[in-house]
């Protein structure tokens, strides 16, 4: 009975121990500077393909690198401020699910050609709250280089880009300027169209 329980004892250990490894090495999240450095890793080689890809193929190729990197929904809700709030349930879903889509299609029209641009990693700090603030800059040949500010937040175990700062000038800032009004003067089926809009143009031009 006792040998019986012991071989028990051993296989069930052997079983624990490489799951738990497992699950250990799944929960090690990235840091916010690979978190950064990945995704701008995963736009160069877009970029170096684009051509081939296409829009649609870019589209398909960096729809995981935007969706792991970013916060989307957290950028969906800063978007629009306090007029969230009064969105039902249904509203800010759809709004979610059009942030997404709208910021895949900017980097699929944005990041389509490549002349041996290249990202570089300058410094990071601390913010005041929590967060954290990577400091880069795209390298563009015979040009000047843009400087990139990511902020990012812890989203459960890891960290998600809430925000791009491109020579000064906020993503984030911009838009939620623009949406609030449109959704105060417009209404939100406005919104709704306008963004569409942008989606359909960026898969043209």
């Amino acid at each position: 009975m006792f040998l019986r329980y012991l071989k028990f004892t051993i296989v069930l250990i052997n079983l624990i121990i490489p799951t738990t490894a497992l699950f250990a090495q799944d929960n090690s999240a990235a840091t916010a500077k690979q978190v950064v450095e990945k995704f701008q890793a995963d736009l160069i080689s877009v970029m170096k393909n684009g051509k081939q890809l296409g829009y649609a193929g870019r589209y398909s190729n960096l729809e995981s690198a935007v969706t792991n990197s970013h916060d989307l929904p957290k950028i969906a809700r800063v978007i629009v401020g306090k007029e969230w709030e009064k969105l039902s349930e249904d509203q800010q879903k759809k709004l979610e699910d059009l942030i997404v889509r709208l910021s895949i299609a900017s980097y699929a029209h944005n990041f389509k050609d490549y002349g041996g641009e290249s990202f570089t990693y300058d410094s990071e700090e601390e913010t005041t709250r929590g967060g954290i603030l990577v400091h880069s800059h795209f390298n563009i040949p015979n040009d000047k280089p843009v400087k990139f500010d990511y902020m990012l937040k812890e989203t459960g175990p890891s960290w998600r880009i809430i925000n791009i700062v491109a020579n000064g000038v906020s993503d984030l800032a911009l838009k939620r300027s623009e949406y609030t009004s449109i959704l105060q003067k417009e209404g939100f089926d406005s919104l709704v169209s306008k963004i569409d809009d942008k989606i359909n143009d960026y898969s043209k031009l």
